[in-house]
Protein backbone atom coordinates (compact mmCIF):
# COMPACT_ATOMS: atom_id res chain seq x y z
CA UNK A 1 0.00 0.00 0.00
CA UNK A 2 1.00 3.71 -0.91
CA UNK A 3 2.62 5.08 2.47
CA UNK A 4 -0.38 7.45 4.39
CA UNK A 5 0.04 11.09 4.53
CA UNK A 6 1.40 10.83 7.92
CA UNK A 7 4.04 8.56 6.85
CA UNK A 8 4.76 11.20 3.30
CA UNK A 9 4.58 14.04 5.89
CA UNK A 10 7.60 12.11 8.12
CA UNK A 11 9.61 11.26 5.27
CA UNK A 12 9.50 14.64 3.93
CA UNK A 13 10.75 15.69 7.06
CA UNK A 14 13.00 12.91 7.37
CA UNK A 15 14.58 13.72 4.05
CA UNK A 16 14.66 17.74 4.78
CA UNK A 17 16.54 16.73 8.03
CA UNK A 18 19.19 14.89 6.16
CA UNK A 19 19.87 17.19 3.16
CA UNK A 20 19.97 20.64 4.91
CA UNK A 21 20.51 20.01 8.95
CA UNK A 22 22.94 17.09 9.11
CA UNK A 23 25.39 19.06 11.37
CA UNK A 24 27.86 18.18 14.35
CA UNK A 25 26.80 19.01 17.86
CA UNK A 26 28.74 22.24 19.61
CA UNK A 27 29.49 23.60 22.69
CA UNK A 28 29.95 27.00 24.16
CA UNK A 29 32.40 25.62 26.72
CA UNK A 30 35.54 25.51 24.17
CA UNK A 31 38.30 24.20 26.59
CA UNK A 32 35.99 21.55 28.47
CA UNK A 33 35.89 19.74 25.35
CA UNK A 34 38.81 20.23 22.76
CA UNK A 35 38.92 17.15 20.97
CA UNK A 36 35.52 17.53 19.96
CA UNK A 37 36.97 20.66 17.70
CA UNK A 38 40.44 19.23 16.86
CA UNK A 39 42.11 16.22 17.40
CA UNK A 40 45.61 17.49 17.81
CA UNK A 41 44.28 18.77 21.28
CA UNK A 42 44.55 15.31 22.27
CA UNK A 43 47.92 15.95 24.74
CA UNK A 44 47.67 19.35 25.30
CA UNK A 45 47.26 19.18 28.96
CA UNK A 46 50.12 19.38 31.99
CA UNK A 47 49.57 15.35 33.50
CA UNK A 48 49.76 11.93 32.77
CA UNK A 49 46.17 11.79 32.03
CA UNK A 50 42.74 14.09 31.26
CA UNK A 51 39.11 12.87 31.84
CA UNK A 52 36.21 15.34 30.98
CA UNK A 53 32.45 15.23 30.61
CA UNK A 54 30.22 18.00 29.45
CA UNK A 55 26.63 18.20 29.12
CA UNK A 56 24.07 21.12 27.54
CA UNK A 57 20.16 21.44 26.99
CA UNK A 58 19.08 23.67 24.46
CA UNK A 59 15.82 25.45 23.73
CA UNK A 60 13.41 23.86 26.68
CA UNK A 61 11.10 26.77 26.39
CA UNK A 62 10.53 25.61 22.78
CA UNK A 63 9.90 22.01 22.48
CA UNK A 64 11.55 19.21 23.39
CA UNK A 65 15.13 20.42 24.10
CA UNK A 66 17.77 19.32 22.36
CA UNK A 67 20.28 17.37 24.94
CA UNK A 68 24.38 16.58 23.94
CA UNK A 69 26.61 15.04 25.95
CA UNK A 70 29.88 14.26 25.21
CA UNK A 71 33.24 12.38 27.18
CA UNK A 72 36.62 12.46 26.26
CA UNK A 73 39.54 10.34 28.04
CA UNK A 74 43.49 11.27 26.62
CA UNK A 75 46.35 9.54 27.67
CA UNK A 76 50.09 10.10 27.21
CA UNK A 77 51.57 7.09 25.43
CA UNK A 78 55.12 8.12 24.86
CA UNK A 79 57.07 11.56 25.97
CA UNK A 80 60.75 11.99 25.62
CA UNK A 81 62.78 12.78 28.55
CA UNK A 82 62.62 16.77 28.35
CA UNK A 83 58.98 16.37 26.55
CA UNK A 84 60.28 17.74 23.20
CA UNK A 85 58.06 15.37 21.35
CA UNK A 86 55.70 12.80 22.21
CA UNK A 87 52.43 10.77 21.12
CA UNK A 88 49.35 10.55 22.93
CA UNK A 89 46.09 8.87 22.65
CA UNK A 90 42.12 9.71 23.43
CA UNK A 91 39.01 8.27 23.19
CA UNK A 92 35.80 10.77 22.00
CA UNK A 93 31.96 10.21 22.67
CA UNK A 94 28.81 11.72 22.15
CA UNK A 95 25.25 11.55 22.59
CA UNK A 96 22.35 14.20 21.23
CA UNK A 97 18.94 13.70 21.00
CA UNK A 98 16.18 16.25 19.82
CA UNK A 99 12.52 16.22 19.29
CA UNK A 100 9.48 14.08 19.94
CA UNK A 101 10.68 11.14 18.02
CA UNK A 102 14.26 11.43 19.91
CA UNK A 103 16.20 12.51 16.42
CA UNK A 104 19.89 12.44 17.50
CA UNK A 105 22.99 10.62 17.02
CA UNK A 106 25.73 8.87 19.20
CA UNK A 107 30.11 9.02 18.16
CA UNK A 108 32.30 7.65 19.01
CA UNK A 109 36.00 8.04 17.99
CA UNK A 110 39.64 6.79 18.80
CA UNK A 111 42.19 9.65 18.58
CA UNK A 112 46.28 9.29 18.08
CA UNK A 113 48.36 12.64 18.18
CA UNK A 114 52.26 13.72 17.68
CA UNK A 115 53.62 16.87 18.87
CA UNK A 116 57.29 18.17 18.61
CA UNK A 117 59.00 20.98 20.69
CA UNK A 118 60.33 23.77 17.75
CA UNK A 119 64.00 25.59 18.59
CA UNK A 120 64.33 26.28 22.45
CA UNK A 121 60.57 24.64 23.10
CA UNK A 122 58.83 27.45 23.37
CA UNK A 123 56.74 26.42 20.27
CA UNK A 124 54.98 23.02 19.42
CA UNK A 125 53.29 22.11 16.60
CA UNK A 126 50.94 19.09 17.04
CA UNK A 127 49.22 16.89 14.86
CA UNK A 128 45.91 14.60 15.10
CA UNK A 129 43.94 11.88 13.37
CA UNK A 130 40.55 10.64 14.33
CA UNK A 131 38.82 7.66 12.98
CA UNK A 132 35.49 6.08 14.64
CA UNK A 133 31.78 5.46 13.69
CA UNK A 134 28.72 6.93 14.71
CA UNK A 135 25.31 6.49 14.61
CA UNK A 136 21.89 8.65 13.52
CA UNK A 137 18.34 7.55 14.67
CA UNK A 138 15.15 7.94 15.66
CA UNK A 139 12.18 6.42 17.68
CA UNK A 140 8.99 5.12 16.18
CA UNK A 141 7.41 4.93 19.59
CA UNK A 142 5.56 7.63 19.21
CA UNK A 143 4.27 7.84 15.49
CA UNK A 144 0.45 6.48 14.98
CA UNK A 145 0.05 4.33 11.77
CA UNK A 146 -3.32 4.46 10.15
CA UNK A 147 -1.42 0.99 7.85
CA UNK A 148 -0.93 -1.71 10.16
CA UNK A 149 1.23 -3.00 7.63
CA UNK A 150 3.78 -0.16 6.86
CA UNK A 151 6.91 0.31 8.29
CA UNK A 152 10.36 2.65 8.12
CA UNK A 153 13.52 1.18 6.92
CA UNK A 154 16.58 2.64 8.50
CA UNK A 155 15.44 4.18 11.33
CA UNK A 156 19.16 4.03 12.84
CA UNK A 157 21.81 4.78 10.08
CA UNK A 158 25.42 3.72 10.68
CA UNK A 159 28.84 5.49 9.17
CA UNK A 160 32.66 5.57 9.53
CA UNK A 161 33.70 9.13 10.37
CA UNK A 162 37.10 10.48 9.94
CA UNK A 163 39.06 14.06 10.58
CA UNK A 164 42.61 15.35 11.05
CA UNK A 165 43.95 18.31 12.55
CA UNK A 166 47.04 20.64 13.34
CA UNK A 167 47.45 22.63 16.59
CA UNK A 168 50.57 25.55 17.35
CA UNK A 169 51.50 26.32 21.12
CA UNK A 170 53.49 29.43 21.32
CA UNK A 171 54.96 30.59 24.88
CA UNK A 172 55.99 34.05 23.49
CA UNK A 173 56.96 35.01 27.04
CA UNK A 174 56.34 33.75 30.65
CA UNK A 175 53.54 35.94 31.24
CA UNK A 176 51.89 35.36 27.11
CA UNK A 177 50.95 32.43 25.52
CA UNK A 178 49.21 31.30 22.47
CA UNK A 179 46.94 28.67 21.19
CA UNK A 180 45.86 28.07 17.36
CA UNK A 181 44.35 24.87 15.85
CA UNK A 182 42.45 23.94 12.33
CA UNK A 183 40.91 20.79 11.34
CA UNK A 184 38.62 19.35 9.43
CA UNK A 185 36.07 16.70 10.70
CA UNK A 186 33.35 13.97 8.20
CA UNK A 187 36.50 14.27 5.69
CA UNK A 188 34.98 11.20 3.84
CA UNK A 189 31.16 12.34 4.08
CA UNK A 190 29.41 9.63 5.39
CA UNK A 191 25.79 8.61 3.52
CA UNK A 192 23.11 9.03 6.94
CA UNK A 193 20.13 8.27 4.40
CA UNK A 194 17.28 7.07 5.85
CA UNK A 195 14.68 7.10 3.29
CA UNK A 196 14.66 6.26 -0.39
CA UNK A 197 13.73 10.23 -1.01
CA UNK A 198 17.25 11.38 0.65
CA UNK A 199 19.25 8.76 -1.04
CA UNK A 200 22.35 11.12 -1.76
CA UNK A 201 22.42 12.55 1.94
CA UNK A 202 25.54 12.60 3.51
CA UNK A 203 27.42 14.53 6.63
CA UNK A 204 29.64 17.03 5.45
CA UNK A 205 32.80 18.17 6.11
CA UNK A 206 33.27 20.27 8.98
CA UNK A 207 36.12 22.76 9.18
CA UNK A 208 37.13 24.84 11.82
CA UNK A 209 39.74 27.26 13.45
CA UNK A 210 40.31 28.43 17.12
CA UNK A 211 42.54 30.19 18.73
CA UNK A 212 43.25 30.97 22.44
CA UNK A 213 45.64 33.22 24.11
CA UNK A 214 46.39 33.89 27.81
CA UNK A 215 47.81 37.31 29.41
CA UNK A 216 49.03 37.29 32.93
CA UNK A 217 48.93 40.71 34.26
CA UNK A 218 48.85 42.02 38.37
CA UNK A 219 50.20 38.31 39.04
CA UNK A 220 47.89 36.46 39.87
CA UNK A 221 45.48 37.75 37.13
CA UNK A 222 45.06 36.16 33.70
CA UNK A 223 42.80 37.52 30.36
CA UNK A 224 42.34 34.52 27.97
CA UNK A 225 40.27 35.97 24.98
CA UNK A 226 39.07 33.12 22.50
CA UNK A 227 37.76 33.02 18.86
CA UNK A 228 36.72 30.37 16.64
CA UNK A 229 35.47 29.60 13.40
CA UNK A 230 33.44 26.47 11.83
CA UNK A 231 31.58 25.93 8.68
CA UNK A 232 30.01 23.11 7.82
CA UNK A 233 28.04 23.27 4.35
CA UNK A 234 26.12 26.84 3.77
CA UNK A 235 26.03 26.98 7.84
CA UNK A 236 29.06 29.39 9.91
CA UNK A 237 29.56 29.83 13.24
CA UNK A 238 31.70 32.86 14.05
CA UNK A 239 32.60 32.95 18.06
CA UNK A 240 34.49 35.29 19.88
CA UNK A 241 34.88 36.50 23.79
CA UNK A 242 37.34 36.57 26.85
CA UNK A 243 37.69 35.36 30.21
CA UNK A 244 39.08 36.34 33.56
CA UNK A 245 40.79 34.33 35.82
CA UNK A 246 42.26 34.86 39.33
CA UNK A 247 44.59 32.44 40.49
CA UNK A 248 44.25 32.53 44.24
CA UNK A 249 47.26 29.55 45.07
CA UNK A 250 49.30 28.00 42.58
CA UNK A 251 50.71 25.08 44.80
CA UNK A 252 49.60 22.21 43.04
CA UNK A 253 48.49 20.77 46.51
CA UNK A 254 46.26 23.42 47.22
CA UNK A 255 45.96 24.91 43.78
CA UNK A 256 42.99 27.05 43.17
CA UNK A 257 41.76 29.45 40.63
CA UNK A 258 38.63 30.97 39.63
CA UNK A 259 37.16 32.16 36.26
CA UNK A 260 34.44 33.91 34.38
CA UNK A 261 33.86 35.28 31.06
CA UNK A 262 31.66 36.10 27.94
CA UNK A 263 31.10 34.23 24.94
CA UNK A 264 29.25 35.62 21.67
CA UNK A 265 28.06 33.24 18.75
CA UNK A 266 27.32 36.16 16.24
CA UNK A 267 23.40 36.37 15.27
CA UNK A 268 22.75 33.38 17.59
CA UNK A 269 23.27 34.40 21.34
CA UNK A 270 25.62 35.30 23.89
CA UNK A 271 26.84 32.87 26.97
CA UNK A 272 27.76 33.56 30.29
CA UNK A 273 30.91 31.25 31.43
CA UNK A 274 31.82 30.75 35.48
CA UNK A 275 34.10 27.80 36.37
CA UNK A 276 36.21 26.87 39.39
CA UNK A 277 39.67 24.94 39.24
CA UNK A 278 40.83 23.31 42.00
CA UNK A 279 43.11 20.93 42.13
CA UNK A 280 43.45 18.36 39.54
CA UNK A 281 39.89 19.56 38.80
CA UNK A 282 37.94 21.75 36.78
CA UNK A 283 34.04 22.03 37.39
CA UNK A 284 32.41 24.45 34.79
CA UNK A 285 29.08 26.12 34.03
CA UNK A 286 27.91 28.06 30.58
CA UNK A 287 24.40 29.64 30.39
CA UNK A 288 23.10 30.87 26.41
CA UNK A 289 21.05 33.48 25.89
CA UNK A 290 19.08 32.90 22.58
CA UNK A 291 19.66 36.71 20.47
CA UNK A 292 18.52 34.77 17.02
CA UNK A 293 15.08 34.82 15.27
CA UNK A 294 14.35 32.31 17.51
CA UNK A 295 14.57 34.33 20.92
CA UNK A 296 11.15 35.74 20.81
CA UNK A 297 9.42 32.21 20.93
CA UNK A 298 12.28 31.19 23.23
CA UNK A 299 11.73 34.36 25.31
CA UNK A 300 15.45 34.88 24.82
CA UNK A 301 16.16 31.12 27.11
CA UNK A 302 19.09 29.30 24.81
CA UNK A 303 20.81 26.92 26.80
CA UNK A 304 22.85 25.68 29.48
CA UNK A 305 26.23 24.11 30.02
CA UNK A 306 27.86 21.67 32.69
CA UNK A 307 31.21 20.39 32.76
CA UNK A 308 33.84 18.54 34.70
CA UNK A 309 37.32 17.85 33.81
CA UNK A 310 39.51 15.59 35.80
CA UNK A 311 43.68 15.43 34.88
CA UNK A 312 46.21 12.62 36.72
CA UNK A 313 49.32 14.27 37.74
CA UNK A 314 52.75 12.25 37.94
CA UNK A 315 54.27 14.26 40.19
CA UNK A 316 54.00 17.86 42.14
CA UNK A 317 56.15 20.44 40.05
CA UNK A 318 55.85 24.40 40.85
CA UNK A 319 53.95 25.35 37.92
CA UNK A 320 55.36 28.39 36.21
CA UNK A 321 53.16 31.81 35.34
CA UNK A 322 51.73 30.24 32.57
CA UNK A 323 52.21 26.50 32.41
CA UNK A 324 52.85 25.08 28.95
CA UNK A 325 50.16 22.47 27.76
CA UNK A 326 52.76 19.42 28.04
CA UNK A 327 54.72 19.70 31.21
Amino acid sequence: MLATCASIILNFHLSTFNCAQAQDIHFSMFDLDPLLFNPAYSGFFDATARFGAVYRNQWASVSTPFQTFSATAEVAIARSAMHRNGFNAGLWVSNDRAGTLGYGSTTASAIVSYFQGIGDGSNIVSVGLEGGLGQVGFSTDGIVMTDGTESFNRTKVIYPTLGAGVALYSQLSDVLYTKLGASLRNINEPDISHTDIAADARLSRHFNIYGRAEWRFLSDWGLLPVVGYQRQRNFNEMVYGCDVRWYVDEDPRRYLAFSAGIIGRHADAAAIDLAVLWRSWTFAFCYDVNLSRLATASHTIGAFEVGVVYMIHKDNRKRRAIQCPIF
